[in-house]
Formats: structure tokens, C-alpha cells, sequence
């Protein structure tokens, strides 16, 4: 199988859910887990869907399993939450996954609002907004069209496709672009894989290397 972004998903009865924004992805393992799809015409927000209920996928087109359930009933890919703290400094340098706090303004850098006596009445704020992705422990939501990059830091390409084996659910192979007009595409095995984050993929060789790879030829 395999995952552009932006490609259809549809039920198996022709409904279109939205387009793919996202594979989730084990860095280790290279185990796919999930697909995160944009909101659509059946989605109000951004959906998490599990790989187990992808019948097919095509470039174009990705299609959900017959008696996957309703879509609409599928987690959202992030959920917000308001957490109270009593130390708001302290909580941001210990949870750097944290968002900023609600209500909190400044007029220059690292100053507060309620520290600067223009606010009579005002405390400062107590609650921040917490945000969760619903993916599983160890995975990364990663981006189609993450810059990929040698084991140099060398700028290679960035992610414009990933292939699965069906069966194992696990990525095996990367399709990376270069250039803007006329772009040349290499087929990168999950082998060659060294890190995953979200808008990046580290490799364990060299540009070069990968430079003397033969162009990658589509035959959708």
C-alpha cells in the first residue's frame, strides 16, 4: 500500500472522509499505525484512522473496509484539555509538550501582563491548555513533505510518498522529491533510516549516495 498526502479517503461505499494529512509511524520499528486524515465532508475535525480498517490504497485514493463503523465516530487526532497549575513558569519548563497559557499576554519578552501593574484586580492566569495527540505511545505523526536529510545533515529531498507491506503494516520504503519545477524522485528503503521526527527523517548515509540512485519511475 502505499500514503501521498492529500490522497482521497473514502468508505467502502463511496463516501469521501477527508484527505490524508499524516502517517503515523514507529521510528524504530517502522511499524505504520495510523493515518491521520484532514477534515472533510463527513469530518468536522482532523481523525485518527487505524491502519486495520484500510481496505486498499492507491495514489489517488485510500478506501476504508467495509463495516469499519462510522467515521464520524473515530477519535480526533488532537484533543485539548485546560489543566490548572499553581506555578505556570515552573509547569512550562517541565512540560515542553504544552501549549501557551490561556490568557496569557505579553507586552515584551518573558514579561507578564499582571506583572506590570497596569491591570488592577487581574492574577496572573492559573489554567493552560494541555494538547494531546491520539496516537500511540512512541510514534511519530509524520509529515508528508518532511525535509530528509543525510547522515551529514545534508539536505536530500523531502517525503512525498510512503510505502507499506500490507501484512506487516511497516513502511519499507520513502518516496523523496527534489527541486521545485522539475522534480526528481528516489525510492529511499526504511533500511536507510536512522530518526523520525515529525517534519524531518535523518538518514544513516550520505547525499552522495543517494544521489547515485536511479530516478524513481511511477508506473500509476
Amino acid at each position: 500500500m502505499q500514503f501521498k498526502e492529500n490522497a482521497d479517503v473514502i468508505t467502502s461505499d463511496g463516501r469521501n472522509v477527508g484527505r490524508i494529512d499524516r502517517v503515523v509511524i514507529h521510528p524504530e520499528s517502522k511499524a505504520v499505525t495510523h493515518l491521520v486524515v484532514k477534515k472533510g465532508l463527513l469530518f468536522s475535525r482532523d481523525k485518527v484512522i487505524p491502519l486495520d480498517q484500510i481496505e486498499t490504497a492507491t495514489e489517488a485514493e485510500v478506501t476504508l473496509k467495509e463495516g469499519a463503523g462510522n467515521p464520524d465516530d473515530l477519535p480526533d487526532f488532537e484533543e485539548t484539555q485546560h489543566v490548572a497549575v499553581h506555578d505556570v513558569a515552573g509547569f512550562k519548563r517541565t512540560q515542553p509538550g504544552y501549549a501557551r497559557p490561556l490568557a496569557w499576554y505579553y507586552s515584551r519578552p518573558g514579561v507578564g501582563w499582571w506583572g506590570l501593574g497596569g491591570y488592577p484586580g487581574y492574577s496572573k492566569p492559573v489554567y493552560v491548555t494541555k494538547t494531546e495527540q491520539n496516537i500511540p505511545d512512541d510514534t511519530v505523526p509524520l509529515e508528508e513533505g518532511a525535509k530528509v536529510v543525510g547522515s551529514k545533515g545534508e539536505h536530500i529531498g523531502d517525503v512525498e510518498r510512503v510505502y507499506t507491506e500490507p501484512k506487516e503494516q511497516r513502511a519499507t520504503h520513502l518516496l523523496i522529491s527534489h527541486g521545485l519545477i522539475s522534480k526528481e524522485r528516489k525510492l529511499i528503503p526504511t533500511l536507510w533510516v536512522k530518526g523520525i521526527l515529525e517534519d524531518k527523517v535523518q538518514l544513516s548515509v550520505e547525499k552522495d549516495f543517494v544521489e547515485r540512485l536511479p530516478a524513481y519511475a511511477s508506473s500509476d
